[in-house]
């Protein structure tokens, strides 16, 4: 997921973008204070539920735990919702800020689907974020290169019938395994992360052998054509294996680790050429 301040007649709206499921995600919160002056948004949540009882009873669904960066600086879980969520949302407030909204809402969407529509636009924007984040360019390439990778594999789970929910994250940790030695979590500690994405901390050559276990994964998978989740494990393994291989031979080959505890902390020493502070290269 990608964290985006998006402003709003010059107030501030937190939201996520979820690559994985192309969804845009809204702080509620934020919407609500905006739309209603309230100085206690929280508080006018639960009073409009109380008045909506359609509402209230699908909340649960319209709204989704989201980890975003609060004002204090500090990464919660708040709750979130997509733009079909957030124009449900707003019908059930009387106000007259409701319509400019929903056009910045629908403006947001537009930019969107003309990504969609312009695979290139989506590239750019990408580039732009990661850029502006501190990444080298030759680090944006090979991880706007792993998002298209990840696209094809989640697709294709998708398509024999994984569900996102735990079903990704399984196979996700089966492969990872298979190719690093652990798992996504031992990969993250082993990195000093907490919630921040595994993938945004990986060298250029950990994406690359990342990458190369997703697409193997993938074309075992549209070869054999698992239906069950063990067969599925059994694919996501193989994929893997085929990665560790690759990593075995340029360990062999550059004499060190192709695993590094590096992090975005020292991004410019993610690209494979720039070296560490003790003198060799990462």
């Amino acid at each position: 997921m990608t964290d985006k301040l998006q402003l709003f007649n010059d107030k501030t709206v937190r939201t996520h973008w979820d690559a994985e499921n192309e969804e845009w995600y809204f702080s509620v919160v934020d919407v609500v204070a905006i739309l209603t002056d309230s100085a206690d948004p929280k508080q006018y949540i639960k009073k409009m539920r109380s008045r909506d009882s359609e509402l209230s009873a699908n909340w649960g669904t319209i709204c989704t735990p989201v980890e975003m960066t609060g004002m204090d600086g500090k990464r919660r879980k708040i709750q979130a919702a997509t733009t079909r969520g957030i124009l449900r949302i707003i019908q059930s407030i009387p106000s007259p800020k409701a319509e400019p909204f929903k056009q910045w809402l629908a403006r947001v969407g537009s930019e969107r689907l003309d990504e969609i529509a312009d695979p290139e636009k989506a590239i750019m924007r990408g580039a732009e974020y990661y850029r502006a984040k501190g990444y080298t360019d030759g680090w944006i390439n090979q991880r706007l290169q792993s998002i298209e990778m990840r696209k094809k594999l989640t697709d294709e789970w998708k398509e024999r019938g994984v569900t996102k929910d735990k079903g990704y994250a399984i196979l996700t940790n089966e492969m990872t395994k298979a190719w690093s030695g652990m798992t996504v979590q031992e990969y993250k500690a082993y990195k000093g992360l907490k919630k921040e994405s595994l993938r945004d901390n990986m060298t250029d050559i950990e994406l690359v052998l990342n990458m190369l276990a997703e697409v193997t994964t993938t074309a075992i998978s549209k070869k054999e054509k698992p239906s069950t989740m063990p067969e599925h494990k059994q694919v996501a393994r193989s994929g893997g294996a085929v990665a560790k291989n690759a990593r075995r031979d340029i360990e062999q080959r550059i004499g060190q680790n192709a695993i590094s505890p590096l992090n975005a902390q020292n991004k410019e020493l993610l690209e494979i050429e720039k070296k560490e502070p003790n003198g060799s290269e990462e």
